[in-house]
């Protein structure tokens, strides 16, 4: 019965992650951890962009160790040239220590990644609703086309597998 279970729950995240493809990521304005504000898709149009977004403490675990892998893949001497964001979102009580926890994030992230760190602050219903975000403790993946499509979706802890499905789509894309 568990299996079972376990079952339904992958394949409903497989299936809500999957109907995302082919629309627009909604816009989303944040903070970079080096205090420059970026409006997703609309900045970064023009390039591929890789979007990570984890909203519980727990997620934002599980995200991190995307860090390295994506860093080695996507950014440092990269053959990309693709945007990348690890987004944190801090919404409804935790609004009002959102500056206590950007101080733990800049302390706790390698300074290399602090352009590539974003905080959104705000509401996040419409992005739970609009993205498939279902399970809280979950990083997602979102690899977005030029003109801020998703054309492909990923979710929970790394492998890469995962990411060397993102650098198909770019390589095909790039031919």
């Amino acid at each position: 019965m568990k299996k079972i279970h376990l079952l339904a729950i992958c394949l409903l995240i497989f299936v809500s992650a999957q109907a995302q493809k082919g629309k627009t990521f909604p816009n989303m304005t944040g903070t970079t951890l080096e205090d420059k504000q970026v409006s997703l898709p609309k900045d970064t149009k023009g390039k591929y962009t890789l979007v990570g977004i984890a909203y519980s403490q727990k997620a934002d675990e599980a995200l991190k160790n995307w860090f390295q892998p994506v860093y080695e893949t996507f950014i440092q001497d990269s053959e990309y040239d693709v945007n990348t964001y690890f987004v944190g979102m801090i919404s409804g009580i935790k609004e009002a220590v959102a500056g206590t926890i950007e101080k733990k994030m800049k302390k706790g992230i390698d300074p290399v990644l602090h352009k590539h760190t974003l905080i959104y602050t705000g509401p996040i219903g419409d992005f739970k609703d609009g993205l498939g975000l279902k399970e809280k403790d979950t990083p997602y993946f979102f690899l977005l086309d030029k003109d801020g499509k998703i054309v492909y979706t990923t979710s929970g802890t790394y492998s890469d597998a995962k990411i060397e499905k993102a650098e198909e789509i770019i390589e095909e894309a790039s031919e």
